[in-house]
């Protein structure tokens, strides 16, 4: 699998797109204003109330949260602006990167609506900064900007998603992710992979940025030490036994079954601390680890009983992410029956999991 050419979120505004399945990232995304609210006004007065400031959204994705993201860096900076007493707003550039199958014509599309509502929205007796977007397409996991050209580095819900699937062959049998089933050799791969993906992030953001130029980091990631515990496989355990009912029924062959592995790995704080410090450039201003409920991912309009409810509206979200994985390796014939025994699985397990989702945030400023 070549993840840089096969993984994407789903595009457009259909059912079954990141655009309207995606409550659940939003929600992520407010829980961390507060941290992202912190870094910036460090930043503006670090650098002396600079009169342009250049930011960075990586894996920026499509749809209403690359927009929310975009909105609250320029009210913070407005805001903080305000605060500090100064009369003119700083020009604002906002680089939005993702992989190069991203929706970026949807992300076009809305700028010019969403400079609109930005208007309308401003700090009264304000003027609002002047934002300016460009699109970045390519891998986070090389260089993207110019040396020592980026104040401002956002990410969410992106970096747990790795370079390549790690090399582990047809040894982790029935399973599509780490599990408490797959042999150690999976798990070491897994955990080698993430290591030497965030070490690379690191180095080339160390490059791009300016110092004392910060960073918020979030990721889907485990309170556990345990990289198998259910707090971070819990969804791709269900999709495999989805997946594997089919395998046995004759509707998947069992050998492509055996060689897909999800490109993901969901850190503990620890391992993300060991690697900011290990490759040394940044210093850690806050990690935090938070929690989500899949409440966050209900779509209120369903009439349905709670648990169904919820089985639908997880099995949407997972196929927003997943769908482009899926039909990259087994083609398109599997994708509807996959996703119509997903959520049965799903709301029968529901209420004797109570898994909720972990976060993993980290903020850092480059050194000097």
């Amino acid at each position: 699998m070549d993840v840089a050419q096969v993984l994407r979120m789903n595009g457009g505004d259909g059912d079954y797109s990141y655009s309207n399945n995606s409550l659940l990232q939003r929600r992520v995304i407010s829980i961390t204003k507060p941290i992202i609210a912190d870094a910036l006004t460090d930043l503006y007065y670090d650098l002396n109330f600079p009169k342009t400031l250049v930011m960075a959204d990586l894996g920026c994705s499509s749809g209403p949260n690359t927009f929310l993201v975009a909105s609250e860096l320029v009210k913070s900076i407005d805001n903080i602006r305000i605060k500090a007493g100064h009369d003119e707003p700083p020009q604002i550039q906002i680089y939005l990167n993702d992989l190069p199958h991203n929706d970026f014509n949807a992300i076009f599309v809305s700028i010019p609506e969403f400079q609109k509502n930005l208007t309308k929205q401003k700090v009264p007796g304000s003027s609002s900064p002047l934002c300016y977007f460009s699109g970045v397409p390519g891998s986070f996991y090389s260089r993207l900007f110019l040396n020592r050209s980026i104040h401002f580095v956002h990410s969410s819900y992106s970096l747990m998603w790795l370079s390549q699937v790690p090399e582990i062959g047809k040894t982790n049998k029935g399973n599509i992710y780490m599990s408490i089933a797959s042999p150690p050799s999976v798990i070491r791969a897994y955990r080698e992979q993430f290591q030497a993906d965030f070490l690379t992030f690191l180095k080339c953001r160390a490059e791009e940025m300016v110092n004392r130029g910060r960073m918020v980091l979030t990721m889907l990631g485990r309170r556990s030490d345990d990289p198998c515990s259910k707090e971070c496989t819990y969804v791709w355990d269900v999709l495999a036994m989805a997946l594997n009912d089919m395998v046995s029924e004759g509707l998947i062959d069992e050998e492509k079954m055996d060689s897909f592995n999800i490109p993901q790995y969901t850190p503990c704080a620890k391992e993300v601390r060991n690697e900011v410090e290990k490759e040394g450039s940044f210093e850690i201003d806050c990690l935090e680890v938070s929690e989500a409920s899949w409440d966050a991912a209900m779509d209120n309009s369903l009439d349905s009983f709670e648990q169904d409810s919820q089985g639908i509206n997880i099995g949407k979200t997972i196929r927003a992410v997943a769908e482009p994985l899926l039909l990259s390796h087994f083609g398109e014939s599997m994708i509807e029956e996959v996703f119509v025994r997903y959520p049965n699985i799903i709301k029968k397990q529901i209420w004797k999991e109570k898994t909720k989702l972990i976060n993993v945030t980290i903020s850092v400023t480059r050194k000097s």
